[in-house]
């Protein structure tokens, strides 16, 4: 039912594909972030310090959409953004220090973007659905961790310690950026609240 459901409203489908997207090739820290420590900044020790700043991040990015009387795409979208963007400049961050102040905004971005994702689906769902909709959520992001994090650790390996973060944070920018106009162009299409009951005052 809840496959359907996103399935036949364009706009949750798209904040829900860009979401699972971000997900699977954005957020995995515990590989890039060591890579970038021990290969990047030759100290492996850089990893808790990064993971902590993240940390404080995602703290703060969650109590900033906690505190919103209302999650919009705006914010959705705009806080992918900022993942993609932060996560970039902290892959070729030139020093230590930068790179610690760089983590918290991909922190904020990336707790905001969740949180917004969630927030999102309960304004837009009717009440029946929505425990449905954010369980499929949570296995959507979740389970999408075996798939990015191989990837992940492949590119690590191969490509450079940078690209196993700068990767993620250039598909961010890209499917966000689809995102933000396949969402216009739905909300554009969709029926007004007058055209769906048209119908029903018929009969």
């Amino acid at each position: 039912d809840a496959v359907r459901f996103i399935a036949g409203d364009s706009r949750l489908r798209v904040v829900f594909v860009v979401f699972a997207l971000v997900g699977t090739f954005a957020f995995n820290y515990q590989v890039s972030l060591l890579k970038l420590a021990d290969v990047g900044f030759h100290d492996r020790r850089m990893f808790g310090i990064l993971l902590s700043a993240t940390g404080v991040g995602s703290l703060v990015g969650s109590l900033l959409t906690a505190a919103r009387d209302e999650v919009t795409t705006t914010w959705f979208f705009g806080n992918g953004l900022l993942l993609g963007v932060s996560g970039l400049s902290l892959a070729w961050a030139p020093t230590v220090w930068l790179a610690v102040l760089l983590a918290v905004p991909a922190g904020i971005g990336g707790a905001a973007f969740i949180a917004g994702q969630n927030a999102i689906i309960q304004q837009e769902a009717p009440p029946d659905m929505r425990g449905r909709l954010l369980a499929l959520g949570a296995v959507a992001f979740l389970g999408s961790t075996p798939i990015g994090a191989p990837v992940t650790g492949w590119i690590a390996d191969n490509v450079g310690a940078e690209w196993s973060l700068g990767y993620g944070s250039t598909i961010t920018l890209v499917v966000v950026t689809v995102g933000v106009l396949a969402r216009r162009r739905a909300e554009r299409t969709a029926p007004t609240a007058v055209e769906a009951e048209e119908p029903v005052a018929a009969q």
